[in-house]
């Protein structure tokens, strides 16, 4: 579903360059859990940025479903990832005078998603929090949201940037779980540091300073 072909990431840091991603072959298959894993600075939060079209390639290509994202224009870029992806980041992102609730449902363009909403946050432990606004919630329980918003409406890709960052580890495992069986056939590629909460990955690939050092390794 989705490919990286030789897909390279290279910044320009003062005038040195910097290779956040270094030629990377990696396919997310169909359906699939794709752990990646690696240490601060590794390039693993860019190479998730490559595989959702956040970030465009500096040499090389990442396809979806056969067209390559490079091609696209901006909005069209911008319509896929609100249409067929969902995001986590390791800081929640939310909007600061929406509800909870609202800030989820704002995803889904109209969408009426209220019933299933309620069903997630029920799921993640704050099914009382719907109606609060973000300067109302934890940073555990705004992760959360931000877990549900990227749930809701069924997505055909997860990808999650430390999602667990902000959450105790009994917490985190019961996000990771979250996700991984709310997806409804959606692949979730999920980036951490902790092997511990990729217990349920199908796979897991390592990322060493911008570059894929092991592969296909089952937890």
């Amino acid at each position: 579903m989705i490919q990286a072909e030789s897909a390279s990431l290279l910044y320009n840091d003062h005038g040195k360059e910097v290779w956040a991603c270094r030629e990377i072959d990696l396919a997310v298959k169909q359906g699939e859990f794709l752990g990646i894993l690696g240490p601060s600075g590794s390039g693993k939060s860019s190479l998730l940025y490559l595989l959702s079209g956040l970030k465009t390639p500096t040499s090389g290509r990442v396809l979806y479903n056969g067209q390559a994202l490079g091609t696209l224009s901006d909005d069209k870029r911008s319509e896929l990832r609100l249409n067929a992806f969902g995001f986590i980041f390791q800081h929640p992102h939310l909007i600061g005078y929406l509800t909870a609730s609202e800030n989820v449902q704002a995803a889904c363009r109209g969408k009426d998603t209220i019933s299933e909403t309620e069903e997630l946050f029920e799921s993640l432990g704050i099914g009382d929090l719907l109606h609060r606004r973000p300067h109302e919630l934890s940073g555990g329980q705004r992760q959360r949201v931000c877990a549900a918003r990227a749930l809701v409406g069924g997505r055909h890709a997860i990808f999650a940037d430390e999602p667990t960052a902000a959450l105790d580890h009994i917490n985190g495992l019961k996000v990771v779980d979250i996700l991984a069986e709310h997806r409804n056939g959606g692949s979730l590629v999920m980036v951490t540091h902790d092997l511990t909460m990729l217990e349920k990955a199908d796979r897991i690939v390592e990322i060493v300073d911008g570059s894929l050092v092991q592969m296909d390794r089952v937890p």
